[in-house]
């Protein structure tokens, strides 16, 4: 049109690049001639021309949140002429009227983070790793924390549900291993610890948290009841975490571990590999954090529990047992995730793995063979009847062997001969060794004989290391008192 102004029609078209008919054409319609095609029509009938407006759009406007796949099964039960071929169709059109009729959506609204202000803590299920510990199937959580700036993560190993305790010992190993504190920490409200608790309970898992994170300096958020998106930063990071360590787990070519230190570390490792891609992000952070306080605070439960005649105690529906000679004693017992202290007065007794009741609600039995050995000693029978005999047998060697011996053996007989192993795994510190013999004997078809076990595990005589002492004269001590004199340089 700039060459028109000053030529002809046909000249301003070859000085453009097209034919003069061309443009004596745009000058009568300078519409596209994309606009003059007419409108596409149906080729087919309308298969939902009869129930659209009558069923489909009433359902729609009842029940916004019916899936599309419930609506087409719905309208092959009513109409059965209706074909597979239709169910994209009727997809594509409800897609099309919730577009422009549906319901107003939930609005995600993107935030500006600022480095240190913000952790977040929550728990995940890992029961889809199949992990093993010394072949045993493995039934735990992670507790989960990260920074919401830089990325920084914490994976920490959880054996029971979601508890304060877990909570309390994931986060502050977090904070050391980080070293230092956001100033705000978010959880997702306790929603599992809170479960099945009274109010008073309720209240004081709440002040406990709040002291937890007044003792950081850190401000307590929480989510909303149910709106996980709000704690989506490491909602979403869990499936990256768990498909990492599913990585890790198939590189390392097995899924079992000697135990759960060796499970720990490898965690801590995947964890570490993380946050090394992420380091300046994570210097940047760190300059920003609170510093820590010069200790860390309590992350375990305390309990007073009184020793009874079975050389145990109750603790949360498990039985834990205890030398004798505590019995009748008042035991303080802090309880962490994963083990129990003891105490008496203020002194350490011992440390024992913490158990938990079963999931059908029945008690459970946390027990050291040790404790008890020396009274099944005089009552050998006592074992056959025994209500935690089979947590009792330290490995499954020993087991093995009492089922065999029962089978074959007088009641008598066998309750002896397995009191006597216990006792000869406990006096000659060969737990381990006598249990593989167990197992080599059962595999070959032999119960154990007392008289070869005692044989194999005693101490030779001749085997021990002759040792000679020499005494140092007494006159030489007469020596060490005579002063001798010299002449002064």
């Amino acid at each position: 049109m700039t060459h028109r102004q000053t030529n002809t029609a046909r000249i301003a078209a070859a000085k453009s690049g097209f034919s003069g008919s061309s443009a004596y054409r745009h000058e009568k319609d300078a519409s596209r001639p994309s606009e003059h095609k007419p409108a596409r029509e149906r080729r087919r009938p309308d298969p939902l021309l009869a129930i659209w407006d009558s069923e489909i759009v009433p359902m729609l406007k009842a029940a916004p949140g019916l899936r599309m796949v419930a609506i087409f099964e719905e309208m092959s039960r009513r109409h059965p002429e209706l074909h597979a071929g239709v169910r994209r169709t009727m997809e594509r059109r409800i897609r099309a009227w919730r577009a422009l009729f549906g319901p107003e959506q939930e609005v995600m609204f993107r935030q500006v983070h600022e480095p240190g202000r913000m952790g977040l803590s929550d728990f995940t299920d890992m029961a889809d790793l199949m992990i093993t510990v010394a072949a045993r199937a493995l039934d735990h959580r992670l507790y989960h924390f990260r920074l919401v700036y830089s990325g920084f993560e914490h994976a920490h190993m959880v054996l029971g549900g979601e508890s304060y305790v877990a909570l309390a010992e994931g986060l502050q190993n977090a904070l050391w291993a980080l070293g230092g504190a956001p100033h705000e920490h978010r959880s997702d409200s306790l929603s599992a610890a809170f479960r099945n608790l009274d109010r008073d309970a309720r209240e004081d898992l709440t002040t406990r948290y709040d002291a937890l994170c007044a003792h950081y300096g850190m401000e307590p958020t929480r989510n909303n009841t149910g709106v996980a998106h709000e704690n989506g930063s490491v909602e979403s990071s869990h499936g990256h975490l768990k498909k990492t360590l599913e990585d890790a787990v198939l590189m390392r070519g097995s899924r079992d571990f000697a135990d759960l230190a060796a499970y720990r570390r490898f965690i801590d490792e995947v964890s570490g590999r993380h946050n090394a891609k992420f380091g300046p992000r994570i210097d940047v952070e760190r300059a920003a954090l609170r510093e820590l306080p010069g200790r860390r605070t309590a992350d375990y439960e305390e309990a007073i529990v009184t020793v009874t005649s079975s050389s145990g105690f109750v603790l949360r529906k498990v039985f834990y047992s205890t030398p004798s000679r505590l019995i009748g004693h008042r035991l303080r017992v802090r309880l962490y995730d994963d083990r129990l202290d003891v105490y008496l007065g203020a002194s350490l007794q011992m440390t024992m793995p913490r158990g938990r009741a079963q999931a059908n609600g029945k008690h459970d039995h946390v027990v050291d063979y040790r404790h008890v050995i020396h009274a099944l000693r005089r009552k050998p029978m006592a074992l056959m009847g025994l209500v935690y005999r089979d947590k009792l047998f330290p490995r499954q060697a020993y087991a093995r062997a009492f089922e065999a011996m029962v089978v074959s053996l007088p009641a008598r007989v066998a309750c002896r001969t397995m009191v006597d192993l216990l006792a000869l795994a406990h006096d000659r510190a060969c737990e381990a060794e006598l249990g593989e013999q167990l197992t080599q004997d059962l595999d070959a078809g032999r119960l154990p004989d007392m008289n070869r076990l005692r044989a194999r595990f005693t101490p030779n005589a001749e085997a021990l290391p002759e040792i000679v002492v020499t005494y140092t004269p007494l006159s030489l001590y007469d020596e060490l008192a005579t002063v001798f004199t010299g002449v002064a340089a």
